[in-house]
Formats: C-alpha cells, structure tokens, sequence
C-alpha cells in the first residue's frame, strides 16, 4: 500500500514538472532570446542558448557571425560566416572612421587605383564665455538666457543659413546649438573663430542633428582597415560586411548571454521612464480604488442585513457576463462627452467603482468571519464604519492583498485600454511602449523587443513570488468557513 502510494506521489509531481515546464517554456525561449544578438535571435533553425563564435584572423581571435549553421556539421563542412570592419584614416594623430565612396572598391579583375574618395563625419562644437556673449548683437534679455543656457558648456553647434535681411556682422556666423543627444537649444550668432571641428568616431554622433560630413581624396596606402567583434555589428559608424566560408574545424563557440541588450532596449526605447512611471502610476491609482471601492460593497453585501441585498447580489454577479467588447462603444462615447480622452482618467477613475468579481472574492471571505465578534463590537458602541476599518479589514488581509495583486497585473498587463483612450505618446503605458517600440524600426529587432518584453514581465513574477504565500491564503481561505 505504500510503495503504491509512494508511486502516485511520484506520478503526480512529475506530471506536474511536465506541466511546469510546459507552461513555462514561452518564458524561457523569451528570457533566453533577449540574451542573444540578433543574428541567433532570427536563426532558422532555432538556437537555444547565445553563444560567440571565433575565429583566428592574421594571428588573432576574431568574433564573427554565423550566418546559416548546418545541422550536425563535420569538421570540414562549409560554413557561411560574416565579419564586421572599418576602414580608418589618420587625421591630425586621431584615428577617424571613414566610408568608401560607392565606386571607390575595385572590381573584379580590374586593378585598384592608388587614389580612393571617403566620407567623413564631424561636428563643430564651440564654448561660449562671458565676453563672446557681451559681443553678441542681441538684447539684453537674451543675453541672459544666453549666459544660463550657452556660458561655459561646450555643446555642439551646426551652422545655418543667415538671413539676408539681418545677417550677422562680418566674421560672425548663425549657429544653432544643441544638447550632446541631439537636443535643439538656440540659435544665436557667434564668432567664427570660436568654432573647432571635431570628427566623430561612434554612432550616435555621426547619426546627431547637428553632424556634417565631408569628401577627400586620399591614397588608399593611408587608409587601414580594423576588425571589429559581431556584437559590434550596427553599433558603429561607416561598417563593412565580409562575407566568407569557413571550415567548421576553423570556428570554436563559447556560451555567452548579452546581457547588454536590457540597458541597449531602454535606451531604444527613448522614453522608457515616462512608460514605466504612467504605468505605476495607474497601477497606485486602480489598486487603490479597487481596493477600497471593493471592500466596502463587499462589506455591504455579507455583513449587513437590508431587503432585496442577496437578489441585488446575483444582478452584480451577472454582471460578469457582461464581455469587454459590448462596454467599449458606450464607455468611449461617455468618456468623450466628458472630455477624457487623450488623459489617464478613463483609464482609473472607473476603478473607484466596484467591480463584481472583487465584490464576490471579498464578500466570500467577510461572511467566514465569525459574526459573535462584530456583534461584541456593535455592544460596545462601535459604528458600522469603525467595525468596517478596525475588525473587518485587519482580518481579511490575505483576501485584500489577492485583490491588490489581480489588479495591479491586470493594469500592468493592460493594453487595451490605453490602446483606446491615449494618443498622446507622453502618455503611453509600457504595453503601448513596447508596441511602438516594435513599430518605430524598419526590420523587427526581436532581441531587443525580447529584452524589453522581460524587462515588462519580472516585476509582476517578482511580486508574485514575493507575495505567494499570502497569495495562496487569501484565496484558500475565500468561502471557507472560520
């Protein structure tokens, strides 16, 4: 008897591993996704944990890309691979970054010339002191701003196109100047001179507003091309691809999650903090009112006796029914008549008004608390709101927080709702975040959206976990009797 009920106790728990493990695959395959680059992220087939792969190049340990990796390869089965470089020119004692004028790469067959046209990308950047500002011809106030805004910051400016009618004086030149990011901040006319130009050697500078390029001619002896890590691969300016075929006997993996591709999707995602405090922000409010709207319904229905409450009761019940759907229109057309939309109101107010399934969870729990202690308590001269704030709501905590945590993942979790009633992007919640983070780049870059996506996720499993165990009371302790 007991080897038999020790074999069902086996059978059980590992169905429910199968089970688990089943149900817990999507999140893995998306944790494990946001840990590769790209290339791995839309390999066919599948690849399951971010690996580098390596090679040797002129003595030294190359990163490159795995293009197509045939399955089960022997040591001498060819494999596609790819190799991210950059061609680079001596300027000034500064190695500078450099793109190859189309038509500059010789063809086939036909031999190079000693003379080649490559693009440069720089920027000027001036710094502005108390008497280059005193010299400007502006009025008083905007010299202030001038002094607040320009003085002693060294910020990138770009030059632009005077106005003939009221050009600057001779020497001058109008300069627009911005924040490093990109930022316009104002335009004002300064001292030529006082302008340097710097060459940009990263991405984001050579992708700024305020960045020019220029052309040269130059010997292709100056030029030097560099090798550059896979993970590198569209995260610097002026990239060229080489594409080989290599032995398989020639590369060598090693396991490798990138971890950068979290910090990397926030920084895509440009307004990530104003995402995340909206949608904290909603969570406070509809928890908030869910709780306090719920429990005292809830508080109504189970511990009060008035005529009519048990059928009134099974009308709020049926009101679950109801689906989402058939509520938009009319909700819409009322929200719009009073002016909400394009705001977060529709989106919390209507929490501060019961909803049935929190009524029935938290009624549910009321009525198994013992009615001799509320009794004991109207004896001794306690109101109802007194017995409602300081007996009720301290014993139901478990059911309480059960109605907190379904909330706060339901408003988290939400997308259409702000789908809906939000249009402006200030506004947006990470749901709608992620969606037009998705939408803003020409090709899907799943690696990213994966690492944004989990990002999303962890602080609901977190909170979860953090809360199970009162979790799992409120919710079997709901309907039983005390």
């Amino acid at each position: 008897m007991q080897r038999k009920h020790l074999l069902m106790r086996i059978v059980t728990y590992t169905l429910l591993l199968i089970g688990a493990g089943v149900f817990a695959m999507p999140l893995i395959w998306m944790v494990l996704t946001a840990l590769k680059p790209v290339d791995q992220a839309m390999a066919n087939p599948p690849t399951f944990v971010p690996l580098r792969w390596y090679t040797e190049l002129d003595g030294q340990r190359l990163q490159v890309g795995v293009i197509d990796l045939p399955e089960a390869p022997a040591d001498d089965t060819p494999v596609p691979v790819q190799m991210v470089s950059q061609w680079r020119l001596d300027v000034a004692g500064e190695s500078v970054p450099v793109a190859l004028v189309t038509g500059s790469d010789p063809l086939p067959g036909v031999p190079a010339v000693d003379e080649v046209e490559v693009k440069l990308s720089y920027h000027r950047r001036a710094t502005l002191d108390a008497a280059a500002i005193d010299a400007m011809a502006i009025n008083d106030r905007n010299k202030e701003l001038a002094r607040g805004w320009l003085m002693g910051r060294d910020l990138p400016v770009r030059v632009v196109e005077a106005d003939s009618v009221d050009p600057p004086p001779a020497g001058w030149v109008l300069a627009a100047f911005y924040k490093d990011d990109g930022t316009f901040l104002w335009r004002v006319p300064v001292p030529e001179p006082l302008l340097r130009k710097v060459y940009n050697t990263d991405a984001d500078r050579v992708g700024a507003s305020y960045s020019e390029t220029e052309l040269r001619t130059v010997a292709r002896s100056e030029l030097l091309q560099v090798f550059h890590p896979w993970d590198e691969h569209e995260r610097i300016p002026f990239e060229e691809l080489e594409s080989v075929t290599l032995p398989f006997s020639a590369l060598d993996s090693t396991v490798a999650p990138r971890f950068e591709n979290f910090g990397r999707s926030i920084d895509e995602m440009e307004m990530f903090n104003t995402y995340l405090f909206n949608t904290l922000f909603l969570c406070l409010l509809t928890v908030v009112g869910t709780v306090i709207s719920s429990a005292m319904v809830a508080y109504g229905f189970s511990r009060l006796d008035w005529p009519g409450r048990d059928k009134l009761f099974g009308v709020v019940l049926a009101t679950m029914m109801i689906p989402f759907p058939v509520l938009m229109v009319p909700m819409y057309a009322l929200f719009r008549e009073m002016g909400w939309i394009g705001s977060l109101k529709p989106l919390w107010v209507p929490f501060f008004f019961a909803g049935a399934f929190n009524v029935f969870l938290l009624r549910q729990f009321f009525m198994t608390i013992p009615r001799d202690i509320t009794e004991a308590a109207r004896i001794d001269g306690c109101s109802e709101l007194r017995i409602f704030l300081q007996i009720i709501l301290p014993l139901a905590k478990p059911a309480l927080m059960v109605v907190a945590l379904f909330q706060f993942m339901a408003t988290w979790n939400d997308f259409l709702g702000p789908q809906i009633y939000l249009a402006d992007q200030e506004d947006f919640t990470l749901a709608l975040g992620l969606l037009r983070f998705q939408s803003q780049h020409g090709g899907t870059p799943w690696h990213l959206i994966m690492a944004a996506s989990t990002l999303v996720v962890m602080p609901v499993i977190v909170l979860f976990f953090v809360t199970q165990r009162t979790f799992i009371e409120g919710i079997s302790m709901t309907g039983s009797k005390g």
